[in-house]
């Protein structure tokens, strides 16, 4: 699932109003898809109705190691089909849903973070995974297990103590993995080395640097913690005079239609005075500014410097932090009896 339309169907849970979940054969199709470790695969279309062959057939793929948090899977099933559960009281569902805690709760490492894909996983997919808030996403819904929160009311005392301890093994590892430069605590990589800590390579065109995308998510669960300690309020702090340095005024991503280009258009960095702040998906460790790479693994400064079809084909530039630094850091700050 595209990334705006998992971020728009985890909003609608959160408002508990998926409508999907009721009218569609969404839960069906998860508990056929769900795999024998009690993850999920990713980029399957939870809302096909299936036929009675189709869903044997599905289970018959249960022993494949393909189950991840890669793009929501298994963090987004189990949220729908706790909603599911709350409505229903279907005994599967219920199974379902602890299979996959316990899934989760088994794949964090010893260091306190989570892979992209356990078990089986290859490469970088090995390595502490925050890009696409895989790990933020996983945290987000152990707190609300741990907290007790209504959907999951069913869960045992036990595992929810379990899910309250690996959040705080979590919590570890996110303050382990900001990165300093010249003393100076920043934010963090979208991935990080599962043994070092330090930042490391995904896909090719994803070098290690500051991501001012998944840091976003990460202060955004920091902010959650209700008695944060003066490591968490340091950590965030940083963070957000990070974004305050790195934000790029003056300038807008402009879509261009060009029927010359093989998907119909392009984009540009425009100068405009009045446009909102962007920020960088990606920014060198040493200097800070900016970075953007095609397939080569070549960082350039410019995203014209790059192909087109990773140009066009990748976040690159986006409004990243501008919520949390108007909205988010006021509000949290004044719980904390912090100026505003």
């Amino acid at each position: 699932m595209p990334n705006a339309m998992m971020r728009i169907l985890l909003a609608l849970l959160t408002l508990g109003i998926c409508a999907s979940a009721k009218d569609a054969g969404l839960p069906e199709t998860m508990l056929a898809c769900q795999r024998q470790s009690g993850g999920w695969p990713k980029n399957y279309d939870r809302t096909r109705k299936l036929s009675s062959s189709q869903q044997r057939d599905l289970r018959r793929q249960r022993s494949q190691d393909d189950a991840t948090i890669d793009n929501g899977a298994t963090h987004t099933e189990i949220h729908l089909l706790a909603e599911a559960f709350t409505r229903t009281a279907d005994p599967r569902f219920e199974k379902a849903i602890l299979d996959g805690i316990d899934y989760l709760l088994d794949g964090q490492m010893h260091n306190g973070g989570w892979p992209q894909q356990f078990p089986g996983g290859r490469g970088y997919a090995t390595q502490i995974t925050f890009n696409d808030n895989a790990m933020i996403g996983v945290m987000d819904l152990l707190k609300n297990i741990a907290d007790g929160h209504p959907s999951f009311s069913f869960v045992p005392g036990r595992t929810r103590r379990e899910c309250a301890e690996a959040v705080e093994r979590g919590i570890a590892c996110i303050l382990k993995c900001q990165v300093v430069v010249d003393g100076i605590p920043t934010t963090w990589c979208a991935q990080h080395d599962r043994r070092t800590l330090r930042p490391c390579h995904a896909r090719s065109y994803e070098l290690p640097s500051l991501s001012g995308s998944e840091s976003v998510g990460i202060v955004r669960f920091l902010m959650r913690i209700e008695k944060p300690d003066e490591n968490i309020i340091r950590a965030i702090e940083s963070a957000i005079a990070w974004f305050k340095q790195s934000q790029l005024t003056g300038l807008r991503l402009k879509r261009l239609a060009d029927k010359s280009k093989p998907n119909g258009f392009d984009y540009a960095v425009v100068k405009d005075p009045g446009a909102p702040p962007l920020w960088a998906r990606f920014y060198d460790l040493r200097s800070n500014q900016p970075i953007f790479c095609g397939r080569d693994g070549v960082p350039k400064k410019s995203l014209a410097g790059i192909p087109h079809e990773r140009r066009t084909g990748y976040s690159w530039l986006g409004h990243y932090a501008q919520d949390l630094l108007a909205r988010d850091l006021p509000r949290w700050r004044q719980q904390r009896g912090r100026k505003p």
